[in-house]
């Protein structure tokens, strides 16, 4: 049960601890990090998210409840650490990049390794739709949150086109399109999905440990530490307690944990830095919940297996 359990996590956090070593010697430079960063957002995980939704006959997709649990437990927990942000008495500054870590996380790179180390393409064709549609509402949150809160002045119509030019959105809608066509995946395009898996993702994995400055980490305060667990506790489980008061069990519900128990987006640090808030407390976030997410996910997944919730594991 517990090799279960690290047969998921341990691959994906095997390369990110591998892609940190490698930069403490000196063997990753951030211009790699930057370089597979854009490659990776900008082709190959729309490439892998259009063959993989592609692959989904949407047909016979009628028990949406996985999604719908995603959703709420996403509005519950922004919810919740407004609550708590203000039971703290954060600085108003500081609360709106608190709300944003509580609730978004790494959907596109880790929640997608995590999902096809657990159930294979499979787990990749369950996780298309609630990172398409939980993508599209982390930045309609993020941009309302942060407004309200550091007084940021994007409008949502750039947010709106902004959302539309995403590459990951991109890839996931023709995917959809391509499937309610009928359209027939040439042999090509499964063997280059079947490639973005195996070596891309690890890849893409090892820059965001690469990315990952440990000089950093003495300087960690209190409200670092509580947003991590917040982004690795506390909304994990309300998303499973709504999970599973909504029926959701198998590998959906496995699926969903493992997208809602991800770190925290890097993309949450750009959109504090472009509002004028503090980037040094949002990038420190990232990167606490990105050295710790190995240990609670695999804790989080392995309750799950032992309780028989999330069906057969690859």
């Amino acid at each position: 049960m517990i090799l279960t359990a690290l047969s998921v996590s341990g691959p994906t956090f095997g390369w990110v601890l591998l892609g940190v070593l490698l930069r403490r010697v000196g063997l990753v430079k951030q211009q790699h990090v930057d370089a597979i960063a854009r490659l990776a957002f900008n082709a190959a995980l729309p490439l892998l998210l259009f063959i993989s939704a592609a692959a989904v006959d949407y047909s016979r997709v009628t028990d949406a409840r996985y999604l719908l649990a995603g959703i709420v437990a996403t509005l519950l927990t922004l919810g919740a650490s407004w609550i708590y942000c203000r039971w703290r008495g954060f600085a108003l500054d500081d609360t709106g990049i608190f709300m944003q870590a509580s609730y978004r996380s790494n959907l596109a790179i880790v929640g997608i390794a995590l999902c096809h180390a657990a159930y294979g393409e499979a787990g990749l064709a369950l996780a298309a739709l609630p990172l398409a549609v939980m993508t599209a509402l982390y930045n309609v949150l993020a941009v309302a949150v942060l407004n309200a809160t550091l007084g940021g002045q994007r409008s949502p119509g750039a947010m709106i086109l902004g959302m539309l030019r995403n590459p990951l959105l991109i890839g996931i809608a023709l995917g959809v399109a391509a499937s309610l066509a009928s359209w027939q995946l040439p042999p090509l395009f499964t063997h280059a999905g079947d490639a973005l898996s195996n070596y891309f993702l690890p890849l893409t994995l090892v820059s965001i440990g690469g990315a990952i400055k440990l000089n950093t980490l003495h300087r960690l305060g209190r409200l670092t530490w509580e947003a991590a667990i917040w982004r690795l506790c506390v909304g994990p489980a309300l998303g499973m307690a709504v999970a599973l008061g909504m029926g959701v069990e198998g590998p959906p519900l496995g699926v969903l944990f493992l997208l809602l128990a991800s770190p925290v987006a890097a993309a949450s640090f750009v959109m504090v830095v472009a509002a004028r808030g503090n980037g040094t407390l949002a990038a420190n976030i990232i990167i606490l919940t990105t050295l710790l997410c190995g240990l609670t996910a695999t804790a989080g997944f392995l309750l799950l297996v032992w309780l028989g919730l999330v069906g057969e594991v690859v």
